[in-house]
């Protein structure tokens, strides 16, 4: 591959990991929380469904970020109650959101099918832009793309740094500590996936208003799944997701470009590679365990306390 066609394709990753980093990042803050999600799909889904709508009808895309974000929030809300008022099983209720998520969302959006709405465009930063090499790959997309180079290390410094994150990472890690503590682990629960919810939306939103700016049914195409997978190759760290959405980003753009040149290559083996890379970073991170930042308590209910 020469030089020429290298920077489209790394350029293309930034932009194909982008959604996959949003969810993999929400997912990774639920879970510090203790709570986990396997809903990621349904969450992303119903918020791209609702910032396409909210787009379309009001003309603002940024309202329709923000209406992408409240959805994945009321999403996982879903999820919320059956975990923390109810009990219930995590694994089951997360699945559960996933299904109910795709089938609202398809429901919902049939009559808009293959119809367009005002979206985000690309906007090349001054001077940044103009770097050679890094300039083409990194400074030349959309809004949303330079939001979600900020969210990582915000998102750092917040565990790391602050009352709010050091609590929820005491949840998730010995909740019986925090409630010691006169943490209300019940609260902090509800923050993690809450907050989570809201930057699944955001991914889902990104594919409905930057990355194709119009609506079809099944528009997550699996990036859910693919973002739960991540939160272990991150070892549960913002930072290092990042270099995983883009891997996979890189992935999915090599799939596309490999389709559109014609190869004899079978389509359907091109769609298993995302797949593929999935299984292989889930074996590759088991190997590893030693460095994981995984919450000692995640999946584990807590009774409320009244």
């Amino acid at each position: 591959m020469t030089f020429e066609l290298l920077i489209p394709l790394l350029a293309a990753a930034v932009q194909s990991g982008t959604p996959i980093l949003y969810a993999t990042l929400g997912e990774i803050f639920t879970e510090k929380s203790g709570v986990l999600n396997l809903g990621v799909e349904g969450a992303m889904i119903v918020g791209a469904l609702a910032g396409f709508l909210v787009s379309k009808f009001t003309g603002s895309p940024v309202l329709g970020l923000l209406a992408a974000g409240l959805a994945g929030s009321l999403a996982t809300s879903i999820h919320g109650v059956v975990c923390l008022w109810f009990q219930g099983n995590q694994v089951v209720s997360g699945l559960a959101l996933t299904i109910l998520g795709a089938g609202l969302a398809n429901y919902l959006g049939t009559p808009y099918v293959g119809l367009s709405a005002p979206g985000f465009s690309p906007l090349a930063l001054p001077l940044l832009s103009e770097i050679p090499v890094l300039g083409q790959i990194f400074f030349n997309h959309d809004p949303l793309v330079y939001l979600s180079y900020c969210i990582p290390p915000v998102m750092w410094l917040f565990f790391a740094k602050t009352r709010f994150g050091l609590n929820l990472r005491a949840v998730g890690e010995h909740p019986a500590a925090a409630t010691a503590a006169g943490i209300n682990v019940v609260s902090y629960r509800w923050l993690g996936i809450l907050g989570g919810g809201f930057f699944m939306g955001l991914g889902g939103a990104y594919l409905s208003l930057a990355y194709t700016h119009l609506w079809t049914t099944n528009l997550t195409g699996g990036r859910g799944w693919i973002a739960v997978a991540l939160v272990i190759f991150a070892f549960w760290r913002p930072i290092r997701a990042v270099y995983g959405a883009y891997l996979f980003g890189g992935v999915m753009a090599l799939q596309l470009r490999l389709q559109a040149s014609g190869t004899q290559l079978p389509s359907s083996l091109l769609l298993m590679l995302p797949y593929i890379l999935t299984v292989f970073v889930l074996v590759l991170s088991s190997w590893k365990k030693g460095s994981s930042e995984e919450p000692a308590a995640l999946g584990v209910n807590i009774e409320p306390v009244d």
